[in-house]
């Protein structure tokens, strides 16, 4: 299959001169299309900051970035949107409080210009599971779980190829998080999207990822197929360390632990 992302040599770094702080440093991967690729790695490893840059929020990186088979620069034109949206950690903090689902899911549609707003709104709100009694409520009206699945509903309903998905479960109670693992997993076998997934949960990427790619001090360190990780496979010894604390607390590995 064609590669639908393309990065290489990124680098995106914060403050000036001797403060500078390299959070990116010269990765390099290919996404195909259709497929669900993972970024792994601890808090502060780097992996939320390269979807960002992907996304077109953050700016200021230095590398290359093509996605859809066309070159980017830091900022985005309008129609990069329709190709590519991404869906936040935070369900409270993404949806305005004070609009409705309805006017949520239809600020896109009228910053794009397109027609038949009801149509799309009631397709979309039923794509995810919602159905039209939550079309004119709050967000404060909505549980967490069903205010991701507007947020995902919004990331939808212009029609992308590509999601960015930042960690979408992580702020969610347990109990909800593998419905929205599901609902993202049928969305993308319908549709055809291409996934790129931000997360920590090591068993998260091995149930919703093809390939994976480990981050630390904001390089990646190995790439690694979801097949290999389920058996427990890793080559890096930071990879491996990653795996071991997934599995539980153990007093003697966390002693033996090393800083790559």
């Amino acid at each position: 299959m064609d590669a639908m992302i393309r990065v290489k040599g990124l680098n995106v770094s914060f403050g000036e001169g001797g403060e500078a702080l390299r959070a990116v440093d010269g990765v390099s991967f290919q996404v195909a299309a259709g497929e669900s690729f993972g970024l792994v790695g601890e808090s502060g490893s780097g992996k939320s900051t390269v979807l960002r840059a992907l996304s077109g929020l953050n700016p200021n990186w230095t590398g290359e970035v093509e996605i859809g088979g066309e070159a980017q620069g830091g900022r985005r034109d309008k129609s990069f949107y329709k190709t590519c949206q991404m869906v936040f950690q935070d369900p409270y903090g993404s949806l305005h409080p004070r609009r409705t689902v309805d006017s949520i899911l239809r600020e896109p549609l009228a910053i794009h210009r397109l027609p038949d707003a009801d149509r799309r709104v009631t397709e979309v709100l039923d794509a995810v599971g919602l159905g039209p009694r939550f079309r004119y409520r709050y967000p404060h009206q909505l549980s967490g779980g069903q205010r991701q699945r507007v947020a995902i509903a919004r990331a939808l309903i212009l029609q992308p190829k590509i999601l960015l998905l930042d960690e979408p479960t992580s702020a969610l109670d347990v109990s909800v998080q593998a419905e929205i693992l599901n609902l993202l997993k049928r969305l993308r076998a319908e549709r055809g999207l291409t996934y790129v997934l931000v997360t920590h949960n090591l068993a998260v990427v091995a149930w919703m990822c093809e390939r994976i790619a480990v981050m630390n001090r904001g390089r990646i360190v190995e790439e690694l197929t979801a097949e290999r990780l389920r058996r427990a496979e890793p080559e890096h010894p930071y990879t491996r360390q990653l795996l071991a604390a997934s599995i539980g607390y153990d007093r003697q590995a966390v002693e033996t632990f090393q800083d790559y």
